[in-house]
């Protein structure tokens, strides 16, 4: 599953507003301008436009006018987890365009609610539901990316302060293992 670039510069812009609030707490004022978050990440504009008021109306973001306008965030960056941002960003979160989040909360196969007929099948109309096979699967990978997602806040994404020593939640894991198939 790949997020796509709203994500990752959604991301990028509530850890450079992160920055700045801690930053705030020293000597500066919270408040940074868009157009300066786009000139340092060398990102378009326009494009951060639209994800800073996906992040406001989702309530991560407050915003101030005038000369002196730009955004903040709305919480402490320990108060913000990426399950929020991601999900203001993106919608809600699946690894594959079937699988998706009932209302009642349980994670539902569209396939299965479709009850499209399985191969072979004879007959017309639409056949009962049947359970996808697959669902299990894709439930474990979106439950795992929805549980990092949750337990990361934008906190963690920040470097240490200078003479602080990294936390084990800010440093970086050792490279992982590659998967391999047993082939």
């Amino acid at each position: 599953m790949m997020f796509s670039t709203k994500a990752e510069y959604g991301v990028r812009v509530m850890v450079a507003l992160a920055r700045r609030a801690r930053m705030a707490d020293e000597e500066l004022d919270p408040v940074l301008p868009l157009a300066e978050i786009a000139e340092r990440e060398g990102l378009p504009l326009a494009y951060l436009e639209h994800l800073v008021a996906r992040l406001r109306k989702a309530g991560l973001i407050d915003s101030r006018r005038g000369a002196r306008g730009g955004y903040m965030l709305a919480r402490p960056a320990r108060e913000i987890t990426m399950a929020e941002v991601v999900e203001a960003l993106e919608g809600s979160i699946a690894p594959i365009e079937c699988i998706s989040l009932g209302a009642d909360g349980e994670v539902v196969c569209a396939r299965e609610l479709t009850g499209s007929r399985p191969l072979g099948s004879s007959g017309s109309g639409p056949q009962p539901a049947h359970v996808c096979p697959t669902k299990l699967l894709w439930t474990r990978v979106r439950g795992s990316i929805v549980s990092t997602l949750t337990q990361t806040t934008l906190a963690d994404l920040l470097p240490a302060p200078a003479g602080m020593p990294a936390t084990s939640a800010n440093s970086c894991p050792a490279e992982p293992e590659p998967l391999t198939t047993g082939a």
